[in-house]
C-alpha cells in the first residue's frame, strides 16, 4: 500500500520541489561566476599597478632630464587673472598691445588675431576701427582688374612683418621668429616663460659658445643661445595712461596681452564656471530627492523564502 502511494505522489513531489532545486543550481552558478570575477580582478589590479609604475618612472626620468639641462625654469608668478574668480586686467592688456605694436611687431606676427577681437576686450569699436585704419591692406581686384591698397577694417588681421617664412629667416640670420598668437599655450610656463625670457638676458658665462648675432638667456630652452637680443629697456616708450615704462612693467603687460590673445574666452569660461558652481548643488539635491522618492518602494521591499510544504499523505 505504501509503495503504491509513493509511486502515485512522485510527480506531485517533483513539481513541488522543482523551484527549490532550480534556485540551488542558480546559486551555485553565481558562486562560480564570482570566483572567476575575482580572478579577473586580480589581473586588472596587476595591470593597473604595472601601468601606474611605468607612468611614474617616465615622469621621474623626464623631470630628472629637465633638472640636468642647462636652462632655468621660470618662477610661477601671481598674475591678475590667475585666481579662480579673477579676470583679465584690461588696462594691462591695452598697454601690452602697445608694447607689441611698437616693439614685437617688427619681427613677430599674430596671424590669428583680427582687429574685431579688440572690440569690448580692451578697446571700443571706434578705437578698434581707428587702429585698423592705420594699416594698408591689399585688396581687389577692382573694376580695372588690378589689385589696390585700402585702409584696414575690423575684419582684417594684424599685419605680418614679412611676406613669407623665407624672408623672415633671411632677415634674422636663419632664425624664424615664431607667431605669437598662441605662444603662451605653446611654451611651457605660459606667461611666466614670456616674462622670464624678456627680463632674463645676462652676459654668457666664460667659455660658453655663442655667435656674434646671438644673446645669452638662461630661460631659453634650446641651449640658452637665442637669436633675439634684448628688446625691452627702461623708458623706451611712453604709455598712454602714464604708467612708468620699466622693463618689468612692459614684460608683464605684453605677457598679459599674449595670454589674452591665446585665450580670449578666459573670462567667459570662468563666469560660466561660477554659474555652474552655484546651480549644480541645488540641482544635485533635487535629483537625489527624486531618485530616493522613485526607488524607495523597491529598496524597502523584503523577500522571504518560504520552503515548499511537504504534501500530506492521502488518507488510507
Amino acid at each position: 500500500m505504501s509503495g503504491a502511494i509513493a509511486l502515485a505522489s512522485r510527480p506531485f513531489l517533483a513539481n513541488r520541489l522543482k523551484p527549490s532545486f532550480q534556485w540551488k543550481t542558480t546559486n551555485l552558478r553565481y558562486v562560480t561566476a564570482s570566483k572567476a570575477d575575482r580572478k579577473d580582478r586580480k589581473w586588472y589590479f596587476i595591470v593597473g599597478v604595472a601601468t601606474a609604475s611605468g607612468i611614474a618612472l617616465m615622469y621621474t626620468l623626464d623631470h630628472a632630464a629637465e633638472a640636468s639641462s642647462f636652462h632655468l625654469h621660470p618662477l610661477h608668478l601671481k598674475w591678475p587673472h590667475s585666481g579662480l574668480i579673477q579676470t583679465y586686467d584690461t588696462a594691462s592688456i591695452r598697454r601690452g598691445y602697445q608694447v607689441y605694436k611698437q616693439v614685437c611687431a617688427a619681427c613677430h606676427s599674430m596671424r590669428q588675431i583680427a582687429y574685431r577681437h579688440f572690440v569690448n576686450a580692451f578697446m571700443t569699436e571706434e578705437e578698434a576701427k581707428a587702429e585698423a585704419a592705420e594699416i594698408q591692406v591689399e585688396d581687389g581686384p577692382g573694376d580695372d582688374g588690378k589689385m589696390y591698397m585700402r585702409p584696414g577694417k575690423l575684419l582684417d588681421y594684424l599685419p605680418s612683418p614679412y611676406p613669407n617664412d623665407v624672408m623672415a629667416r633671411l632677415a634674422n640670420n636663419g632664425a624664424l621668429p615664431p607667431d605669437l598668437s598662441l605662444i603662451t599655450l605653446a611654451r611651457h610656463g605660459g606667461e611666466d616663460y614670456i616674462f622670464a625670457l624678456l627680463t632674463g638676458y645676462v652676459d654668457p658665462p666664460a667659455g660658453f659658445p655663442i655667435e656674434s648675432y646671438q644673446a645669452y638667456n638662461p630661460y631659453f630652452p634650446n641651449g640658452s643661445a637665442i637669436a633675439m637680443t634684448q628688446q625691452l629697456f627702461d623708458d623706451m616708450l611712453e604709455y598712454e595712461d602714464g604708467t612708468p615704462a620699466t622693463q618689468s612693467q612692459m614684460a608683464k603687460d605684453v605677457a598679459c596681452f599674449l595670454k589674452w590673445a591665446a585665450e580670449p574666452e578666459h573670462d567667459v569660461r570662468k563666469r560660466w564656471a561660477l554659474k555652474l558652481a552655484v546651480m549644480i548643488p541645488p540641482i544635485t539635491l533635487a535629483l537625489l530627492y527624486w531618485k530616493r522618492h522613485q526607488w524607495t518602494y523597491l529598496k524597502s521591499r523584503q523577500f522571504v523564502f518560504k520552503p515548499p510544504r511537504r504534501p500530506e499523505a492521502p488518507p488510507e
